[in-house]
């Protein structure tokens, strides 16, 4: 468990606490949600938006130096994240790991990047340099192979039965390279040959195409969870309101995206005009 989701679980028991006797139900109710709902907040599963917690708070008769408290600590909580340099000190490979036993649970992985190939869909090379660059900005031990063939191992998943792909790639990614040539091409056709799997979508958005949001950074849905990751580490985003937004976001960006066809045209031209020659 991160020191994120520990804060999570924390938040929530104390809210648990605050509420003593009174039945979760009951108290689910007067605040306009289902029981499950309240669950989920008090198990550290879903943290409370400002208007929901004010709404507990309200109903739980609160004192208002408590109420204050706990104010200030969802919004530490919700604007916390895992730092880069703290979580690969000890490498590479562990953060592979962690992120294959996300996706092994979840049943659909929406994935939006707008700088480089979504890791599901890397070939070992690109991996290892996509990695490399990693490395050479956090530091953190060298064991880039291990994590690499960990990488190669999580996309496994894209092969299960009942789970569905959705990968949104913005053409920019392939003309700013972070590989040499030959390991783009090699890339560009494992691009191509991913379109038509089952289970996966595959689109691009080309490039001077106008885009329906300015688009800040590429994420991950998986299910109801999202990961932003940036230069500085990772944010793990649970508020259903949220959530909606990267889902509102996403569908936006999928219609000027191309698919099929017209994605492999695009992508053998970015090959053919010597992105990857």
């Amino acid at each position: 468990m991160t020191s994120f989701e520990r804060r999570k679980t924390a938040f929530g028991e104390r809210l648990r606490q605050l509420r003593g006797e009174l039945n979760a139900k009951t108290l689910a109710a007067d605040a306009g949600w289902p029981a499950h709902k309240q669950s989920k907040i008090e198990n550290g599963k879903q943290l409370p938006t400002e208007d929901e917690l004010a709404r507990l708070l309200h109903l739980l008769g609160v004192a208002d130096n408590t109420a204050e408290e706990l104010r200030a600590e969802r919004s530490a909580i919700e604007d916390a994240r895992v730092v880069w340099r703290q979580r690969v000190r000890a490498g590479y490979r562990a953060r592979q790991q962690e992120a294959q036993d996300l996706e092994a649970n979840a049943t659909t992985v929406r994935a939006v990047e707008f700088s480089v190939v979504p890791g599901l869909l890397q070939t070992a090379d690109y991996a290892a340099a996509v990695l490399t660059t990693a490395r050479s900005l956090h530091g953190g031990a060298n064991d880039i192979t291990d994590a690499v063939r960990e990488r190669m191992r999580r996309q496994q998943v894209l092969y299960e039965p009942g789970k569905t792909f959705e990968f949104l790639l913005a053409e920019a990614a392939l003309w700013h390279p972070v590989a040499p040539p030959e390991v783009m091409a090699a890339q560009i056709h494992r691009l191509i040959a991913s379109i038509g799997t089952p289970n996966v979508r595959l689109g691009i958005v080309p490039a001077r195409t106008r885009v329906p949001i300015a688009p800040m950074h590429g994420y991950w849905i998986l299910d109801e969870v999202v990961l932003v990751e940036d230069l500085s580490g990772e944010r793990r985003i649970t508020d259903p309101g949220e959530v909606d937004t990267y889902y509102t976001a996403t569908d936006l960006l999928w219609d000027v995206a191309v698919e099929g066809d017209q994605a492999r045209t695009l992508l053998a031209a970015s090959s053919d005009h010597g992105v990857a020659p």
